[in-house]
């Protein structure tokens, strides 16, 4: 089977798109569950015009990954489930929006507990402690709205110049003009 990094920054893991779980396990649960709730939640950051994700599952654990490094997901939203085993240490931390200068002067911890997850948006600055024992497994699914990151790539910060891409959702972005909404903007 093929094996791609879930991400940039995590070496362990899997993306579910080629384990073949995208359209019947994560679009279904975005669709049904996530987009309505984050449309409450977030209806400011595209909350409600969720059109695609990326979802993968990340590892942690003794002489592999045990901690990440600060940063800002390449999503609108991002959904981090403690999936399991047992495990002690690893807590997250969340700063400010990573426009914003002194984002992490006073971070927020907040301690995994498997089967809970975390909402936040993408562009808030976070991270993980380091794991003290055991192992962790995640199950992370960035949320996207085309119609935000169309007219400002949440990574650049600039109109995305877009090439074509056969695979997954060709990070949310789309060659149509979905209906327009505000983008998340610091004040």
């Amino acid at each position: 089977m093929p094996k791609g990094r879930p991400n940039t920054m995590n070496n362990y893991g899997v993306l579910l798109h080629e384990l073949g779980l995208d359209e019947p396990l994560v679009t279904p649960l975005r669709e049904r569950f996530l987009q309505p709730l984050m449309a409450l939640l977030y209806p400011d950051c595209g909350g409600g015009w969720l059109d695609s994700h990326r979802a993968f599952v990340v590892k942690y654990a003794l002489g592999q990954d045990r901690e990440l490094g600060c940063h800002y997901d390449n999503a609108e939203l991002t959904l981090n489930v403690a999936l399991g085993k047992t495990f002690t240490g690893g807590a997250l931390y969340f700063g400010g929006l990573f426009q914003a200068p002194s984002a992490l002067a006073r971070p927020l911890e907040v301690e995994h507990v498997v089967g809970q997850g975390i909402l936040h948006r993408g562009g808030q600055l976070h991270g993980a402690r380091p794991l003290g024992t055991g192992e962790r497994w995640n199950l992370v699914i960035w949320l996207r709205a085309s119609a935000v990151r169309n007219r400002l790539c949440p990574m650049c910060c600039r109109k995305p110049d877009l090439v074509d891409d056969d695979e997954g959702f060709g990070d949310g972005f789309t060659r149509e003009e979905p209906t327009a909404v505000d983008v998340c903007m610091l004040t």
